[in-house]
């Protein structure tokens, strides 16, 4: 192994705790559709992810690299007490997102932490701006969008092949489709967010000269962010599971299959191309799709508007939190040190207030209210395709209120009526 100091000791076992954080923060992309619908069963579902985001860790490395030496110049002068504190600003945005239960980006978190300490330490000269808008941010903006055009174009399709088919069997058959799906997100996520943190681990082996540079990451760092992102994936991220699987629409079978099977293969081409992608908005978009994509589907909005806000703030938010730990760092050891016991108190406090109301496996389907419908989905509503078993669903209604025996409401009595009865 490496000869690593104490420093960059610290600044691996805070990485292992942002993918920690990553794993429980990140559930509800591969899952949350799927638990919804009771497709699995939660403590199983989080069980699944947990197996095949440490098989999908081993995949590919090229997003590692992504983050190891195309976001920051490794040659610039960076120091692991500059990744130290990036960490530290992910980890803190990471949290609150969690206690509020909005599905915020960990990978943009980890991108703003690592600017914003980055340009507090050694200048704007640091970060590979054209890297950060071709890789990072066109992505961000693009993938929710692909996402859900093609969760939608997917969800419609499934309900006009599936038109007058009886509803109760073509469920069974995509709830199996939804775990296969949900399966092959949870192996993409593996392959695409495990990398960040073995790119931050390989960049601080870098910089403290344990590595060459651009070498790809050791078997030890591939094998402790795969066990690490698959134990916070395992012990679930409750309170965004609920947002994903209730808190944006309410998902039928065939809306959940189709949303997770675009999502996987919009993860998977990203991976393979090397482009850090945020699955938490691949997700998040395919799963409003998937709501527009089936008629009788209510989009909540306010919801989705402060998922779309907490996606714009996470980068600046995280830069701004790490770039105050870097200005600490730069003080010397009594800065590292202050860092890491504010750190530690920040976390402490939110975990405090997450057990005042606490969310788990229990509850995690206990959805909110219903959203009054608003313009944009009663206009979308009036031009999808109605969903399967609809027609179905009202004839039968319609026989069983016509059939013997069914109870019925009582008319009034007449006065005839009651003279002759008695």
């Amino acid at each position: 192994m490496e000869h690593i100091t104490l420093l960059i000791g610290i600044v691996i076992v805070t990485a292992l705790v942002f993918d920690f954080t990553n794993g429980f923060h990140d559930t509800a992309n591969a899952m949350a559709t799927t638990i919804s619908t009771g497709a699995l069963r939660p403590k199983t579902a989080v069980a699944m992810s947990a197996v095949l985001n440490l098989v999908g860790a081993f995949l590919s490395v090229e997003v590692a690299k992504t983050i190891s030496g195309g976001i920051i110049d490794e040659s610039a002068g960076i120091r692991p007490e500059v990744i130290f504190a990036g960490l530290v600003g992910a980890i803190v945005w990471n949290l609150v997102t969690w206690l509020a239960g909005l599905p915020s980006s960990s990978s943009h978190a980890l991108f703003g932490g690592l600017i914003g300490a980055t340009v507090v330490s050694v200048g704007t000269g640091g970060v590979h701006g054209d890297a950060v808008v071709m890789k990072v941010l066109i992505p961000a903006v693009a993938a929710p969008f692909v996402a859900g055009l093609a969760a939608m174009a997917a969800t419609r399709l499934t309900y006009r092949l599936t038109r007058g088919r009886d509803e109760a069997d073509t469920a069974k058959g995509y709830r199996a489709g939804q775990i296969a799906s949900a399966a092959l997100v949870s192996l993409a996520h593996g392959t695409n967010d495990a990398q960040k943190t073995m790119g931050v681990i390989t960049l601080a082996l870098i910089t403290g000269g344990a590595v060459a540079p651009h070498a790809d990451p050791p078997l030890w760092v591939i094998a402790s962010a795969g066990l690490a992102i698959a134990l916070g994936t395992y012990l679930g991220g409750w309170r965004i599971i609920r947002t994903m699987g209730k808190g944006i629409t309410d998902i039928q079978p065939p809306q959940g299959f189709a949303a997770q099977t675009g999502a996987a293969a919009t993860i998977l081409a990203s991976s393979h191309l090397g482009f850090a992608l945020s699955t938490t908005q691949v997700c998040s978009g395919s799963v409003m799709g998937s709501g527009l994509g089936r008629k009788g589907g209510v989009v909540r909005w306010s919801t989705a508007g402060r998922m779309v806000l907490a996606w714009g703030l996470t980068l600046p938010a995280a830069g701004a939190v790490a770039a105050g730990a870097a200005f600490l760092t730069k003080q010397g050891s009594w800065g590292v040190a202050a860092v890491a016991i504010l750190g530690l108190g920040v976390c402490g406090a939110i975990w405090a207030a997450s057990r005042r109301k606490p969310i788990d496996h229990s509850n995690v389907n206990d959805g909110p209210a219903a959203e009054p419908v608003g313009v944009v989905t009663a206009a979308l509503k009036t031009v999808s395709p109605p969903p399967a078993g609809s027609l179905t669903a009202q004839a039968t209604a319609a026989d069983a209120a016509e059939a013997p025996g069914t109870p019925a409401t009582p008319a009034p009595r007449t006065k005839a009526a009651t003279a002759t009865t008695r």
